[in-house]
């Protein structure tokens, strides 16, 4: 079997293929999709297959560079998957919220960082323990909400050099300050999207858990084999 015709096939079994209804379909998808199953749009595999391999090889040459890698998937159906990939490889990545301001004022948000590394630092170095029962609670508490939304990006110490995204229309906001400061973007495009805006297009199902686990693994698979 050829090596783009098993790709194919892994991709179908991964519900890759399943775009959204006919009333969602974005003009500029039109050219991902190979036709209309019961008003549903199903995407031309043969297509995904092309650029997914694309994609990799963009991020294979960013690790082998040394380059960081963002990667950007809020979608609850994914975020325990995407959080133990990302933590195991060491990758900055963002899976609750995108915090407003990260790419385009990278200073104010590094501040929050800057904050939560201390605090982590002065909990594990005792410091806490001078602090009555009641106020250890509250700097918890503090810990656990910085951690939540910052802890994925604590790794980052200077702007990625691109970023791999799930579902561009959740993530408009990533995807527009990626586009602000040109920094390339790699995405999951399902046919609700104009997939024209992302410079590694990979046509595509956002929505199903199976579909964005593959896309992920492959991604992040890619250049974690290749980083130093």
């Amino acid at each position: 079997m050829s090596e783009n015709k098993k790709l194919v096939e892994e991709l179908f079994e991964a519900g890759c293929h399943l775009g959204h209804k006919t009333n969602k379909i974005h003009p500029k998808a039109r050219k991902y999709i190979y036709t209309i199953d019961h008003g549903t749009s199903i995407i031309d595999l043969t297509k995904t297959a092309v650029l997914i391999e694309q994609a990799k090889e963009f991020v294979t040459k960013l690790a082998k560079e040394n380059k960081v890698l963002l990667v950007v998937a809020t979608k609850r159906v994914s975020t325990s998957f995407v959080n133990d990939l990302c933590q195991k490889n060491n990758i900055p990545h963002v899976t609750v919220k995108w915090p407003a301001g990260l790419l385009t004022n990278f200073e104010m948000i590094s501040k929050n960082v800057k904050k939560l590394k201390t605090m982590r630092q002065e909990k594990a170095d005792g410091d806490w323990n001078k602090f009555v029962k009641h106020e250890q609670v509250k700097l918890q508490k503090e810990l656990n909400k910085l951690e939540k939304f910052y802890g994925g990006i604590s790794i980052l110490d200077k702007l990625p050099d691109a970023l791999f995204v799930v579902d561009i229309k959740k993530e408009k906001n990533s995807v527009k300050e990626a586009i602000e400061k040109k920094i390339p973007v790699v995405a999951v495009v399902d046919t609700n999207v104009d997939p024209d805006q992302i410079d590694y297009q990979i046509p595509g199902n956002d929505d199903a858990a199976t579909s964005i686990e593959y896309f992920v693994k492959e991604i992040v698979g890619a250049y974690t084999k290749n980083s130093k």
